[in-house]
């Protein structure tokens, strides 16, 4: 379990699952950060008050004590070391709540190394404060840049929806609203649905008196293509 002086990138593994979490920590020791397990909720929050840097790689489902109900105690301690949330593919829905409960980021089981890589090193970087501020002003100025149908079809992914099921509620084709994915996330500079999802929620949380109101044309400052239904 932790001590009480780790060295400053430490990564805290909250994962009841054992196989990965010793993966993960032969991983990360060999990439030059320290690693540190906690089988529960409950063994991590014992540790809190002894934690002074890092980062926390959460699962959502565990036994007892889940990571989102963790992330709820975490807040009300005043918690403030970059949480990035595992959730299982797909599991759309959960990773929304989990940012909205304040995680830096979330990744989707499975992930690759440099995902994972990725999501740390911006993790320590980012921190929370003014720069998050600042992350979700920059992920409005984006998701503004979306057409009205763009943005549907962005709002039903971090619904959870299916793309069929977007389909049925818009009233177009599944691969009408393919098309439309896919313009989103090349206007969104983004390249996976976990990334186009992190910033809409990012940019939900911005206050509404300073969303941009921009017009919704492409990045480089060309018009919309055709319309599409």
């Amino acid at each position: 379990m932790a001590s009480e002086r780790l060295p400053t990138r430490t990564v805290h593994i909250v994962d009841d699952d054992a196989f990965l979490s010793g993966s993960l920590d032969r991983l990360l020791r060999s990439l030059g950060f320290a690693s540190v397990w906690y089988e529960t909720a409950l063994a991590f929050l014992d540790a809190v008050p002894n934690l002074a840097d890092g980062c926390v790689l959460l699962d959502v489902r565990m036994p007892g004590m889940d990571g989102l109900e963790l992330q709820e105690r975490l807040n009300a301690l005043g918690f403030t070391l970059p949480v990035i949330v595992m959730t299982a593919e797909g599991d759309v829905e959960t990773a929304v709540r989990a940012m909205k409960a304040g995680a830096d980021d979330f990744i989707e089981k499975p992930f690759s190394d440099d995902l994972l890589l990725g999501a740390i090193n911006t993790a320590f970087t980012r921190g929370r404060g003014p720069s998050r501020h600042r992350e979700g002003r920059d992920a409005a100025k984006r998701v503004a840049r979306l057409s009205p149908r763009e943005r549907q079809v962005l709002d039903a992914l971090v619904a959870g929806r299916l793309n069929k099921q977007i389909a049925h509620d818009l009233g177009i084709s599944a691969r009408t609203v393919e098309v439309h994915r896919a313009r989103m996330q090349e206007r969104l500079g983004t390249h996976s649905l976990g990334e186009a999802v992190r910033l809409a929620v990012m940019a939900a949380l911005v206050p509404a008196d300073v969303m941009p109101q921009t017009a919704h044309r492409r990045p480089g400052g060309s018009a919309s293509r055709g319309p599409l239904k």
